[in-house]
């Protein structure tokens, strides 16, 4: 027996009858317990219900002038879903009958009637109308539950057809919801799931759950990982069997299916970018030392040539080869340090389609300009000989403009635009374009209203990656170039700098499709006041050099450096130049050093050592001789640990440039 809920609020009962001392009784007896509304005739309670849609209970007269009370409730029922009881005598018996075996009525009752009977028919259609709104109420819910899931969510009855579906599955399974139900799953589906649904079946045939990860293809094409649930109701939550007459839901199934390739991306650009971040420390730490090995080689070398410059022509050419290898070596250096952490970046507001527009006439009339010439280098200045037939799709409309450094964009698209040309057939095409996009899966920029993106993409139609070698383009020195055709640092650098302005470098690529990479760059809101500090982007002051005076002898200077070799290198410079030098090996020596020489006139300070660091070093010095500057030497550090406007000289460094800020330091 069903139990029925207690009504939890006064239930609303319309009474109809054609005379008014039967409309008094019934509201006497019921107006305790339910809130009465009257009518007198069919008519009226048919306006009384469309005025009133929450009546709970009808009870109406059969034998009525103009409308007989099943005619009336016939009607009633097409705007009102309240339980009806019909009150008749016995001659009416026959349409009492009819209104039963239509569904019209719940209840009758002879007059007179018996008033505890009569309540307990209100009661129970009352109690029945709550239900019923109850489970139309969760229906609906769970109907629009079922119509909003991001994700395909379906049910199948025992023979395996689907009995309700979501639009997003009848989507992924290129159907529409209409031509779904009704039918199986393996009548709908194409072979990927199809394979996977045939593996499923040894699991489910028992009752169970499986859950599988595939790869499927879209109609266009686009490949999409899909995470596939299927779970029959056979087996309780228990493990154990359900008896198949305590549920008719014993042998349906529900099936879920998420596409999950954009959390497999995010998950995997999570993994790169904690990757490049552990590469880049360990490759900052790497050239760190290495510059120290790379500046006493090359002072070595400097201070031989001063002490016996060599005169045979193998002597000169084995020198010559040295000193060529050390250079190399130092802009290997200072790329691997670009990678791990930028120090040149001059960064502005930059509008990203007209630099495209001056890259573009630059790649077309074969001319790069000074300052793109001297960041390039040799080699990849003999590589923009090869690069034709570039194509420029930019958008006559502006967009917002980007805190980045322009030489360095320009770079970055010329380099891919050169490994695009690489990469190609004879017959291949590349294309240059960039666009506004609002959306940046896991990321927000927060320059402009709508969390803006400005996306430069370079395409090509070229040999393509294959998966394994898209997950290690941006580690430092892989490339796929023969042998002595590239160091293997050009995406890496790029990855770097993009990287370091807040955005990121996104790529797709398939073996034999060509290759799509993009530089996402949050955008920002013009004239915004955006100082490279807030973005971790260290800066150089840009002041102009004095006029610098001759050497002259007698300035002593303090030369700090925990590295003997590197010490004793920039002692001799200085030395060999006519200046007195005192040395210390560690920041805490200095103090003691320029607390017994007050006539050191500067302090020649590596940044990076042991205990007391370079930095902490200086402010100490400062205490003791406000006035007494410093010259901070590093290759590697980063410079917002520094006090605003100080002179900072990058290992390895020559003779030349050593003196040079040395000179201005001291005329100044």
């Amino acid at each position: 027996m069903t139990t029925l809920p207690e009504l939890k609020r006064r239930a609303i009962v319309l009474i109809v009858d054609d005379e008014p001392e039967i409309l008094v009784a019934l509201t006497d007896l019921l107006e305790d317990s339910y809130q009465v509304y009257t009518a007198s005739s069919g008519q009226q309670g048919l306006a009384i219900l469309a005025q009133q849609p929450d009546v709970a209970v009808i009870i109406s007269d059969q034998r009525m002038p103009n409308m007989t009370g099943d005619a009336f409730l016939a009607q009633a029922r097409h705007i009102s879903s309240a339980g009806a009881i019909l009150l008749t005598g016995y001659a009416d018996i026959t349409a009492v009958e009819a209104a039963l075996n239509r569904g019209q009525i719940s209840f009758f009752a002879y007059k007179p009637w018996d008033g505890e009977t009569l309540l307990s028919m209100v009661g129970q259609a009352a109690r029945r109308y709550e239900l019923e709104k109850e489970l139309d109420c969760e229906q609906r819910l769970l109907r629009s539950l079922l119509d909003n899931l991001p994700f395909g969510l379906a049910f199948k009855d025992e023979q395996g057809r689907f009995i309700r579906i979501n639009a997003q599955m009848a989507k992924q399974l290129g159907h529409s919801v209409q031509d779904c139900l009704g039918k199986k799953e393996d009548e709908l589906v194409d072979g990927d799931r199809l394979a996977s649904l045939d593996e499923a079946k040894p699991v489910l045939s028992g009752g169970g759950r499986d859950q599988q990860v595939i790869k499927l293809s879209t109609p266009s094409g686009q490949v999409r990982w899909h995470d596939l649930t299927r779970i029959r109701l056979g087996n309780g939550d228990d493990g154990e069997e359900v008896p198949r007459a305590s549920s008719d839901l014993v042998d349906y199934s529900i099936v879920i299916d998420r596409d999950v390739t954009d959390l497999l991306n995010l998950e995997q650009r999570l993994r790169q970018a904690q990757k490049m971040q552990a590469i880049g420390t360990l490759a900052g730490g790497i050239a760190h030392d290495f510059n120290n090995l790379l500046t006493a080689i090359m002072g070595s070398l400097e201070l031989v040539q001063d002490l016996e410059p060599p005169q045979q022509p193998s002597v000169v050419r084995l020198y010559g080869n040295a000193m060529e290898a050390a250079r190399r070596g130092s802009v290997l250096t200072q790329k691997l340090l670009d990678f791990s952490r930028p120090r040149h970046l001059s960064c502005q507001q930059v509008d990203v389609v007209a630099l495209l527009r001056d890259l573009e006439g630059f790649m077309m009339h074969g001319k790069v300009p000074q300052e793109l010439q001297d960041a390039l280098g040799a080699d990849s200045l003999e590589a923009a000989g090869r690069i034709s037939g570039v194509q420029f799709n930019l958008p006559d409309e502006s967009l917002p403009v980007v805190w980045t450094d322009a030489i360095q964009l320009e770079l970055a698209v010329f380099n891919l635009c050169v490994n695009a040309q690489d990469a190609q057939p004879d017959d291949g095409a590349i294309s240059v374009s960039v666009r506004k996009s609002a959306r940046l899966l896991g990321r927000t920029s927060s320059g402009v209203p709508g969390d803006a993106w400005v996306v430069v993409q370079v395409l090509d139609t070229g040999v393509g990656m294959t998966e394994e070698m898209q997950a290690r383009i941006f580690d430092p020195f892989f490339t796929t170039k023969d042998m002595g055709q590239g160091t293997g640092m050009g995406l890496s650098m790029i990855y770097g700098f993009i990287n370091h302005c807040g955005g990121e470098v996104r790529v797709d690529s398939v073996p034999g499709g060509g290759t799509s990479i993009e530089l996402w760059l949050p955008a920002m809101a013009a004239n915004t006041n955006h100082p490279a500090t807030q973005q971790g982007l260290p800066q150089l002051p840009k002041k102009p050099r004095p006029v610098l005076p001759d050497l002259q002898a007698g300035n002593l200077i303090l030369v700090v450096d925990d590295e003997p070799g590197v010490r004793a290198v920039t002692a001799g410079f200085l030395r060999r130049a006519g200046y007195d030098v005192v040395e210390a090996s560690s920041g805490q020596d200095s103090l003691a050093v320029v607390e017994k020489n007050p006539a050191i006139a500067l302090v020649v300070m590596d940044v990076m050592m042991p205990g007391m660091n370079g930095n902490e070093a200086a402010r100490r010095i400062q205490q003791l001789r406000p006035n007494l500057p410093v010259l901070f030497v590093t290759g590697y550090t980063d410079l917002g640990l520094l006090p605003a406007g100080v002179t900072v000289l990058h290992k390895p460094y020559t003779r030349d440039a050593l003196l040079a800020d040395v000179r201005a330091m001291l005329a100044a």
